[in-house]
């Protein structure tokens, strides 16, 4: 085997090892990408709407980012454990390692890491994916680990998770995670028609937007919480050890989150109800940009508020100057020559 630098020469050597999901990654660099963008003009705005400006760009982002990294992260059910246990099968040679589950709306994601990393002659580092979203086949990628000949405790964990199961952990999971994308999906849509209604004079739709964004989190939490706690009792025991399945980040950052956005949401209509011109200076759109237009949120649409002019929202005087032309034209009729009557 020293030919082959202490490798068994039917398997391919261990794979290089991204240190976060690579579709994470994506979306992290994305949105980081944006937040740099901003803050390079930031210099060119003037005044205290600089602030204001800055801070609703970075929470604008960060919701953003989070619904839409929460939705492909496998973090939402974790469990993690250190046992002595079998290395392969049929085979009485025991292992200590630290064995990870993490199971996301997409698939189940297990992590075998050797304490120490080499045992055996081998390096102990195993970190497999088995998916269900997009049409995968959950029972094709378990049957492709058998042909690889991973480890036992790898195998033991992803056959738990198997259509075949007696545990019911498949179809429960993949309901869950499928309803709770749905909602995630939705909410995602509605923190871009948030960021639309908050950028044109429509504050109020802006913060019902915001709120329905927490809404739907809060419900794709309840969708999974509802879908796994209905999973009867399935113990995973490695060698004398038992692994729990407790929440996971993913979870508690969604319901932070969630929660977050049904506050902004809530404290944009009791500010539009109590101090409109506030809010509008916070969100700068104060009319000093054009004194001569009002908004009424009571006559436009969604999209296609009315503005109406200050002469036109103040009918009284109107009718003062109308009053005063009427009294005009009666003096002159009835003293014709007397070119002070109207005084």
């Amino acid at each position: 085997m020293a030919a082959f630098g202490h490798t068994f020469p039917f398997y391919t050597g261990p794979k290089p090892t991204f240190p976060m999901d690579s579709t994470l990654a994506v979306i992290i660099t994305i949105f980081l990408t944006a937040l740099l963008t901003f803050i390079i003009i930031l210099p060119g705005i003037r005044g205290k709407t600089r602030l204001f400006w800055l801070l609703r760009v970075v929470t604008s982002l960060f919701i953003g980012a989070v619904v839409l990294a929460v939705n492909f992260s496998s973090e939402w059910s974790v469990g993690q454990i250190s046992a002595n246990t079998t290395y392969k099968a049929f085979s009485s040679q025991r292992i200590h390692a630290h064995v990870g589950l993490q199971v996301g709306l997409g698939g189940v994601n297990i992590t075998l890491t050797g304490t120490p990393v080499r045992q055996l002659n081998e390096t102990i580092n195993y970190n497999e994916e088995f998916t269900w979203h997009l049409g995968q086949n959950y029972e094709e990628a378990y049957t492709r680990a058998l042909g690889k000949g991973l480890p036992d405790p790898v195998l033991y964990l992803a056959e738990k998770f198997t259509p075949q199961s007696p545990c019911g952990l498949h179809h429960s999971y993949r309901l869950a995670g499928h309803y709770a994308s749905a909602m995630l999906w939705v909410a995602f849509l509605c923190w871009l028609l948030t960021n639309v209604m908050l950028s044109m004079p429509v504050l109020v739709y802006g913060g019902h937007m915001l709120l329905a964004t927490g809404v739907f989190q809060l419900l794709a939490l309840l969708l999974f919480s509802s879908a796994t706690s209905l999973i009867p009792p399935c113990p995973l025991r490695l060698g004398t050890a038992e692994l729990h399945m407790h929440r996971g980040p993913a979870f508690w950052i969604t319901l932070a989150t969630g929660l977050l956005c049904v506050l902004l949401g809530l404290a944009m209509a009791v500010a539009h109800r109590l101090q409109p011109h506030r809010l509008k200076a916070f969100f700068n759109q104060s009319a000093q940009e054009d004194p001569m237009l009002e908004w009424s949120p009571e006559e436009g649409g969604l999209l296609n508020p009315r503005y109406r002019s200050t002469a036109e929202a103040s009918p009284e005087r109107q009718d003062i100057a109308l009053s005063e032309a009427c009294s005009e034209i009666c003096c002159e009729e009835e003293c014709p020559g007397e070119p002070d009557c109207a005084l």
